[in-house]
């Protein structure tokens, strides 16, 4: 199976890079990369998707367009091996170097997986029509209702500006549920 390995190797890897892909094009870049010879890691969670008065569920990476992978031990790494694998634009750079992933952080993403393999995001303890603040951004210290969840990182809430109710997206880790 393209998308688990199962390499039996797990403490014997080398470090974790990120890469990044053409845009829609993760899956593809993993299933070359792996076909190289890597490991590969895309972190996925389910979202709903309201279209047409259909509600489905739909599979999309935690972090469109990047990926993570590492060189399995009997592999010489060569960064531009995997940099110039189908899919992949590149590798996160500063500069010259490639920075890494530390092992911890992809072993918390993938603690996070359900039995389904899918990253658990859990659920916003807000419900409709719950009454928000603001905690941070441009819109710091406004009040606004919630109005539902748009993705795994953001909300949407009805925030009254210049005298009228204005829908806005925002970061969810920047509201905060008003007191009653």
């Amino acid at each position: 199976d393209v998308a688990r390995r199962a390499t039996g190797h797990e403490g014997l890897f080398m470090t974790w890079y990120a890469a990044y892909t053409h845009a829609h094009k993760e899956r593809w870049a993993r299933t070359n990369l792996w076909e190289l010879g890597f490991d590969v890691y895309l972190p996925e969670y389910q979202k709903e998707r309201r279209h047409a008065r259909r509600t489905d569920v739909v599979t999309r990476p935690l972090f469109p367009r990047y990926l993570f992978v590492r060189p399995l031990p009997d592999q010489p790494f060569a960064a531009t091996h995997a940099a110039t694998a189908k899919g992949v634009v590149d590798l996160v750079r500063m500069g010259h170097n490639y920075p890494t992933v530390p092992n911890h952080v992809i072993d918390e993403m993938r603690s996070r997986e359900g039995d389904n393999g899918f990253v658990h995001l859990g659920r916003s303890p807000l419900n409709p029509g719950q009454a928000v603040r603001i905690v941070a951004g441009s819109l710091r210290d406004h009040l606004g209702i919630f109005e539902c969840r748009d993705d795994a990182q953001r909300v949407i809430i009805l925030v009254n500006l210049l005298g009228r109710q204005v829908r806005a997206k925002v970061a969810a880790a920047d509201i905060s549920p008003e007191p009653a």
